[in-house]
């Protein structure tokens, strides 16, 4: 199984004056990077909050949004005046550079600035708290499970890319015997030519022979090259996802297709090699994104 690590996860609780709600986005990174973006009630439970988001992520870019919506109107709220009118002085100097014309719409705007708004509620009820521990756990829950959806995806994408990559193997073959018969010809001209100027060197002649018999034979790259295949799907279907596994994995892949290019010495085999490594460089790209 492997899990993407693009994902989002959404849960909200009512308390008994306002409801929470909690927004979890995660998208691809090599470490596991947390922003935060909690009301100033909260701010104190932040580090709580990393704590919990630690045990369910190990990688990736994470954005954690906690926002509150109040439900009981007798709860008194006070405008912060001297922050709306801070806000509003500097929306207006804007405005005035802009040559914009001002309007009651700024004030509209300051008003909807962070920390405008002050309610009595000044310490946080535990039983609260413990609700929003769990909701905070139920997004991290519907974030993961959208990545092993996502993940699903990719596995399929990545599995049907390495079966293009051994089909494409598989089509060498007739090629690779007619790159062979053709050096045989070769060297057998060679060899009458030597013949009748009769002039042969031994010993140069089994070295030349030699030479191209482990200049063509790419028997061994093929071999190397199923067996990274086969390995790089039996690590898709591990109960773990470990995309960097995967990545070392590619990598011999892409070593071997490199090599069989360089030994191939036929135009019609390189133009199969160019097609795996296209597929194999899809295969990298898809890789950055997996856990």
């Amino acid at each position: 199984m492997i899990k993407s690590m693009t994902g989002y996860g959404k849960a909200e609780c009512e308390l008994s004056d306002k409801k929470i709600i909690v927004e979890i986005k995660s998208l691809n990174s090599k470490n596991l990077d947390i922003y935060t973006k909690i009301p100033g009630l909260y701010r104190e439970k932040e580090l709580e909050i990393r704590n919990i988001i630690n045990k369910y992520l190990l990688r990736g870019k994470v954005e954690f949004i906690m926002y509150y919506e109040i439900t009981d109107v007798s709860k008194s709220t006070n405008i912060n005046a001297t922050l709306v009118k801070n806000y509003y002085n500097q929306l207006k100097a804007i405005a005035d550079d802009l040559g914009l014309e001002t309007s009651e719409q700024l004030l509209q705007m300051a008003i909807r600035m962070p920390d405008t708004l002050n309610t009595d509620v000044n310490e946080i009820n535990k039983e609260d708290w413990v609700k929003i521990q769990h909701t905070i756990e139920q997004a991290l829950q519907q974030l993961d499970a959208f990545r092993v959806q996502e993940g699903e995806y990719l596995k399929n994408d990545l599995k049907s890319r390495i079966q293009l990559i051994m089909d494409y193997k598989n089509q060498i073959l007739p090629y690779e015997k007619a790159r062979t018969q053709k050096v045989k010809e070769k060297i057998n001209e060679s060899l009458r030519v030597a013949i009748e100027s009769q002039d042969i060197d031994r010993n140069r002649f089994e070295q030349e022979i030699i030479y191209y018999l482990e200049k063509l034979d790419i028997t061994e790259e093929k071999v190397r090259l199923t067996n990274h295949c086969n390995y790089f799907i039996e690590s898709i279907d591990e109960p773990e996802s470990n995309g960097k596994k995967l990545s070392f994995v590619s990598q011999e892949i892409g070593r071997e297709i490199n090599t069989i290019g360089s030994k191939a010495n036929d135009s019609d085999i390189q133009k199969i090699v160019v097609l795996m490594k296209d597929e194999l460089e899809k295969i990298k790209e898809q890789l950055l994104n997996i856990l």
